[in-house]
């Protein structure tokens, strides 16, 4: 009995531990310090191309369709987590925009009134990350609907979406770099090639040999961003009515 009452248990799971990790949930059961050994290895962990952000980035730049796919049906534990991937990517973009004092080239509200469809659009400009799911959100919805033969749920449709954004915004990060050290207005160029990468990606994803997929997939992003954008001025406009009135 006094045996058995020294028997060490998990502190994640409560069960008995008969050596160094649980045989329940493979949690250790002693936490090592945390030291600069450890501080190194989770910087490594992140940035190496066997697994970590390196890794997703590549993989997602020569067979984006093949490598989401898989992380949907088959491996989900080789890339960075979608929707950290696109937080991630949407504040390297905002850091290097910041650092050059770029006119900014993904959302442009110039123009408007200061109304509240401005202040939506500063958020917009200043929360790219959380934004960046929101409109995915609006292109995820299109992109299910003129792909609605395939058997891919609309979450599925947005884990997609997160990705292709998230490498979308990569490239907008490469030419804002560009224009930032030669002043050559190259935001737009961007643009362009962050759609056709979008349309690109989308279309392997469903199925590549076909073409028609890369011109739905074009439609589907070009009328998610269209749909997020006039309904952030819709509840812009319906604020200041609202607030008028």
């Amino acid at each position: 009995m006094k045996k058995q009452n020294n028997l060490e248990h998990c502190k994640k799971c409560q069960k008995e531990i008969n050596g160094h990790y649980c045989s329940n949930c493979g949690n250790s059961k002693e936490l090592k310090r945390i030291d600069k050994r450890y501080i190194i290895n989770e910087i490594g962990s992140v940035l190496n191309f066997d697994k970590g952000i390196l890794y997703t980035i590549k993989e997602l730049l020569i067979r984006p369709g093949i490598t989401i796919r898989n992380f949907i049906l088959e491996d989900r534990n080789r890339l960075v987590k979608p929707i950290i991937f696109i937080i991630v990517t949407s504040l390297i973009y905002s850091l290097i925009n910041q650092l050059f004092h770029l006119e900014d080239g993904y959302v442009n509200y110039e123009g408007l009134e200061n109304t509240s469809t401005t202040a939506i659009f500063e958020w917009i400009q200043n929360n790219y990350g959380y934004a960046n799911i929101i409109m995915g959100i609006f292109i995820a919805f299109w992109t299910k609907l003129f792909f609605r033969k395939y058997s891919y749920n609309y979450f599925e449709t947005l884990i997609l979406l997160c990705f292709v954004m998230g490498i979308g915004m990569l490239i907008y990060s490469v030419f804002a770099i560009l224009q930032g050290l030669t002043h050559i207005d190259l935001m737009q160029v961007g643009g362009v090639i962050s759609f056709i990468y979008s349309a690109w990606a989308i279309g392997q994803f469903f199925d590549k040999s076909k073409f028609l997929n890369y011109v739905k997939a074009s439609f589907s992003y070009f009328l998610g961003f269209l749909t997020f954008a006039l309904t952030a001025i819709l509840i812009g406009s319906l604020i200041d009515f609202i607030i008028l009135k």
